[in-house]
C-alpha cells in the first residue's frame, strides 16, 4: 500500500512542528513506495537548494529501504556501497531520509527532510515518519 495523501500531509505537519521546535526553517518531502513525490512543504526561509536534497534524501530511503545516513556508512570509501550516490540520477547519504513502513510491515513510502545539520535534519525526518508508521523494515523479502 502506498502512503495515502492524509497521510503524506500529516508526517508534514509532525515533521514542521519539530523543525519549529529546534527553531530551523526545513523542505520536507514525502513519496510513495515507487518514490513518486505525495506530498512537499518548504517553510519560509527554507534554502532552495533543499528543495532538491529533501526529494533525494526521501527517494534515496525508499530505493533502498534503509535510513540514508545508513547507506552513507555503506557507501564510504572501501565500503560495499561506494559510489552508490552517482546512480539513479543521484542519491542523497547522509541522514535526513527514512522509510515509512505500514501496519502490515511493508514500506509505504519515505519522507526526506533538509535544511539544517544533519542531526536536525534526521531528528525532523523521524518526527515526520513515526506518526504514521514504523520506520525499520521488518527481516523478511519485499518488494514494492
Amino acid at each position: 500500500m502506498h502512503v495515502t495523501i492524509e497521510q503524506a500531509e500529516k508526517a508534514i505537519a509532525a515533521a514542521r512542528a519539530k523543525a519549529v521546535e529546534l527553531g530551523t526553517q526545513m523542505c520536507i518531502a514525502v513519496v510513495d513506495s515507487g518514490g513518486n513525490l505525495k506530498a512537499f512543504h518548504r517553510m519560509d526561509g527554507a534554502w532552495v537548494g533543499s528543495i532538491d536534497i529533501a526529494q533525494k534524501k526521501a527517494k534515496t530511503a525508499v530505493f533502498f529501504g534503509m535510513k540514508t545516513g545508513a547507506i552513507g556508512q555503506l557507501s564510504q570509501p572501501g565500503g560495499s556501497l561506494y559510489g552508490i550516490e552517482h546512480s539513479n540520477e543521484g542519491l542523497i547519504t547522509f541522514p535526513g531520509g527514512i522509510p515509512i513502513v505500514d501496519s502490515d510491515g511493508e514500506m509505504s513510502g519515505a519522507i526526506g527532510v533538509s535544511g539544517s545539520s544533519v542531526e536536525n535534519d534526521d531528528a525532523v525526518a523521524l518526527a515526520g515518519a513515526q506518526v504514521i508508521g514504523d520506520t525499520e523494515l521488518p527481516d523478511h523479502p519485499w518488494r514494492t
